[in-house]
C-alpha cells in the first residue's frame, strides 16, 4: 500500500523535484521493507537487506545534490526549468 501510494504521489507531484524525492524515498522505504519481511519470514540471508538500504541512502544523496544543485543555479525547484535546459 505505501509503494502504491508513494508511486501515485510521484505521478501526481510533477511540479516539485523535492516532491518527487519524498516520493521516490517512500517507494525505497516500502521495498525495504517488504525485503526485509520476507528475509524473515523465510529465515534467508538478510545481508542483501544492508546492500540494498546503503544503495538507497546514496540514492537519497545523489537526489539531495541535485535538489541543492538545482535551486543554487535556477533559484526555484520546479521541474518545468528543466525543459528550458534541452
Amino acid at each position: 500500500m505505501l509503494f502504491i501510494s508513494g508511486l501515485i504521489s510521484y505521478i501526481l507531484s510533477n511540479k516539485h523535484f523535492l516532491l518527487m524525492l519524498i516520493s521516490l524515498e517512500a517507494m525505497v522505504l516500502s521495498i525495504y521493507m517488504l525485503m526485509f519481511l520476507y528475509f524473515v519470514q523465510f529465515s534467508s540471508e538478510s545481508f542483501i537487506n544492508m546492500i540494498y538500504l546503503s544503495l538507497s541512502v546514496c540514492e537519497g544523496a545523489l537526489g539531495l545534490t541535485l535538489l541543492v544543485i538545482l535551486i543554487r543555479t535556477h533559484g526555484v525547484d520546479m521541474v518545468m526549468v528543466f525543459d528550458n535546459l534541452w
